[in-house]
């Protein structure tokens, strides 16, 4: 059995990211080195949708609650390794492209952009989850 499949899952939290509701979801999960987020969006710490109609403010917001998980997982937004963005409307694209450029350097991680979906909140217009390995990044 791999080094990894043996290794316990932990949970991962950041002060001033908000966690989904009990028996919803989780925003991060460590297991062994490598990361998971999922359904990260523009939240305030209270967990209210923020950037209300602003694309690139929501991924802004999206990015900066991503990397304060990777950090308090004990990563680096250098050890992302896949990204997936979903968009209510393909057009935000190029508002999530801008707001990923501050966040990455060098070989950006591999990202999927699918638009046109529905969440569970009208107000949301960037969702995205990702993979990482800690200390992978350059």
């Amino acid at each position: 059995m791999s080094e990894v499949a043996r290794a316990k899952r932990r949970r991962v939290t950041a002060a001033g990211v908000n966690e989904p509701g009990a028996g919803l979801s989780s925003n991060c999960f460590v297991v062994g080195e490598f990361v998971i987020f999922t359904g990260l969006t523009a939240r305030d710490p209270d967990g209210q949708p923020t950037a209300l109609g602003d694309a690139y403010g929501q991924a802004v917001v999206t990015f900066k609650r991503m990397k304060a998980l990777i950090e308090a997982a004990g990563g680096t937004m250098s050890d992302i390794i896949k990204l997936n963005c979903f968009l209510t409307d393909i057009r935000h694209r190029d508002g999530f492209v801008k707001a990923r450029k501050e966040f990455f350097t060098g070989d950006f991680p591999p990202c999927a952009v699918i638009g046109n979906v529905s969440f569970t909140e009208p107000e949301l217009l960037i969702e995205v989850d990702g993979w990482a390995i800690l200390g992978s990044g350059h």
